[in-house]
């Protein structure tokens, strides 16, 4: 999950405890407490994805960590010019000469929403916390994992120290939670904070309703210490269906539509036309790929799910990469709202983007990938069908989301590619693809995350640290790689403090996951969304002269969005009506980099 940018994964007791809660209702009212007040403005965002968790130590999805960057304050920010450290609850940051020791200063007008104020004690305690219960680990955990000892000498004063030095100690990427709240917490794996609203945090936004599978309502903070946001109240409403969520903004039942993750090419079309309605179309900030199963196992060496045994010789992933035509996926699938994909970072994160060079690309030839199958001794039988080494015709499952239209398509392509090369293939399109994934019982899935603006976490989530510790736990991997070489390379990137250095390995890492066959990077979607111009006047995208608006590494679009002067903002009415499009479904999230740094939405991040 980002992001950075950040498709999480959700631990299966989450995902089984939202199936359960889902609701079905095609449109209805919200209790009376949700309605928005008379006069206020209200920002309502449609949205195609559902919240794992409300509790930053477990939300990965792009939804849930976008959420937690409105109403928590983390260290720092990102500058949406730039995308350069920028002061948020520390105000200044300084390190030793050796790297290993920074001090941090914390701001002294920053209030948790309960009056008590934020201070360096809860951000020792969130880093603390996060270093000595496992389950607090979940989601962020590869950021203090280099962590010596974390302290508070006083309330503006944090001190961290390292056992090496650290590269991301200006993109720590976490929500800093109130101490006075979550110290009472007794199972970080259970607790999903959302049972009692509104809930304390110290950002621009105040969390103070939340249904599953229906919406999440946030109020502005109006103490907020860089200045209250212009929207009284802001609802992320959740759509299954991308095409009800086009129709309700052309009601102006919303203000905005981020898409799944992206608008089609057809909806973008269809509302550059619309009186009142924008659509925003920049440089993404997401790949999106085909991963394939590498042997799922856990750190204690026990193999999980039952991925095709075939998969794990690397002649055979070639020859399915070698299949792919990316350049069709381009001008048909996404009709040219998207780059063809590379390496794992897109190239809007400049000095971090990486191509292969000319003799190591997998280029798109049938003809070499069928050779390859063959010396790999998968060779056709009088059918025309590859055989495994079990004598059986090789049928690939290939994991993809029922919401995303993208998906579909190109499993479509992939049956007629790898058709033809003699390889059946079982599209197995779910609504939760998050428990298959977990459990290994796939052979290639739809992937994709948003990535930061800092490599270390969206590089991070492919080493061996972050497979689970035994097959029943849920580790930080996004597909279950581990691999030697990356490690060590990975380790000297996250230790080096020289930019172009650091690039360097990043791109050395991206060459070695290309090799390796495992993640076929197919596009670089671009950030295609829309919104009503007569209910939002303006609005920051990131980068700002090119940039996406949701899924931000920051709080900078609903923060700075203006009502625009007597439209009505979508949601706003007295009657408090909410129409929710509700069904308990998982999408795929970026996860994400923005620019060239960051982490995983977690992906998409994190996000």
């Amino acid at each position: 999950m980002s992001t950075s940018e950040q498709h999480g994964r959700a631990r299966r007791r989450l995902v089984a405890a939202t199936g359960a809660a889902a609701l079905t209702l095609a449109a209805g009212l919200v209790p009376q407490q949700a309605a928005a007040a008379d006069g206020d403005k209200v920002l309502t965002v449609a949205v195609a994805q559902s919240v794992d968790s409300l509790s930053p130590f477990l939300a990965q999805r792009l939804l849930s960590t976008s959420i937690h960057r409105l109403t928590y304050e983390y260290l720092t920010n990102y500058d949406p010019e730039d995308a350069r450290a920028i002061p948020a609850l520390a105000t200044k940051w300084t390190s030793s000469p050796d790297k290993l020791t920074w001090t941090y200063t914390i701001r002294s007008n920053s209030s948790w929403s309960d009056g008590k104020r934020a201070t360096a004690e809860d951000a020792a305690w969130t880093f603390n916390t996060m270093k000595t219960d496992p389950d607090a680990a979940t989601a962020n955990g590869s950021f203090v994992a280099n962590f010596r000892k974390v302290t508070a000498p006083s309330p503006t004063k944090l001190v961290i120290e390292l056992k090496k030095p650290q590269a991301t100690m200006t993109a720590l990427d976490v929500p800093i939670v109130p101490k006075h709240v979550w110290e009472k917490v007794d199972d970080y794996s259970e607790f999903n904070n959302d049972e009692k609203f509104p809930i304390v945090g110290n950002g621009p936004f105040i969390l103070t309703d939340y249904k599953p599978d229906s919406y999440v309502r946030l109020k502005a903070n109006k103490d907020f210490w860089r200045g209250a946001p212009k929207f009284d109240e802001l609802v992320f409403r959740y759509y299954k269906d991308q095409d009800a969520a086009v129709a309700a903004l052309r009601k102006g039942e919303v203000s905005f539509v981020s898409g799944s993750p992206s608008l089609t090419p057809a909806q973008a079309s269809s509302l550059k036309s619309e009186k009142n309605i924008k659509v925003n179309d920049a440089p993404g900030r997401r790949f999106y790929a085909l991963a394939v199963n590498p042997g799922a196992r856990a750190k204690n060496g026990e193999k999980l799910g039952d991925g095709h045994p075939s998969l794990l010789d690397e002649r055979v992933r070639h020859a399915l990469f070698m299949a792919v035509d990316r350049k069709t996926i381009i001008d048909k699938v996404f009709q040219g709202y998207a780059v063809q994909g590379e390496g794992y970072i897109p190239p809007r994160f400049g000095s971090y983007f990486w191509e292969p060079s000319d003799g190591q690309e997998l280029a798109y030839d049938p003809a070499k990938a069928a050779r390859l199958l063959d010396e790999a001794g998968y060779k056709k039988n009088g059918d025309g069908k590859r055989l495994g080494k079990d004598g059986k015709p090789l049928d690939y499952r290939v994991l993809c989301h029922a919401t995303d239209p993208n998906d579909k398509a190109i499993g479509q392509y992939l049956q007629e590619w790898w058709g033809d090369l003699g390889i059946d293939v079982t599209l197995n399109c779910l609504d939760n693809v998050t428990d298959p994934w977990l459990a290994g019982t796939y052979d290639l899935a739809f992937d994709g995350w948003s990535v930061n603006p800092d490599p270390d976490f969206v590089m991070s989530i492919h080493t061996c640290a972050a497979l689970p510790a035994t097959p029943k736990d849920t580790g930080a991997t996004d597909n279950f790689i581990c691999d030697k070489q990356y490690d060590e390379l990975y380790a000297k990137q996250l230790a080096e403090y020289d930019p172009a250095k650091r690039a360097d390995l990043v791109k050395q890492m991206q060459s070695r996951l290309y090799d390796l066959g495992y993640m076929n990077v197919m596009a670089y979607p671009n950030a295609v969304e829309a919104y009503r111009t007569d209910q939002i006047a303006s609005i920051t995208t990131m980068p700002e002269k090119a940039g996406n608006i949701y899924g931000q590494d920051g709080y900078w679009s609903w923060w700075s969005a203006t009502p625009a002067d007597g439209g009505d903002s979508g949601g706003s009415s007295s009657t408090g009506i909410v129409v929710g499009i509700v069904a308990g479904v998982v999408v795929l999230a970026g996860a994400g980099v923005f620019f060239a740094l960051r982490r995983r939405s977690t992906a998409e991040d994190r996000e």
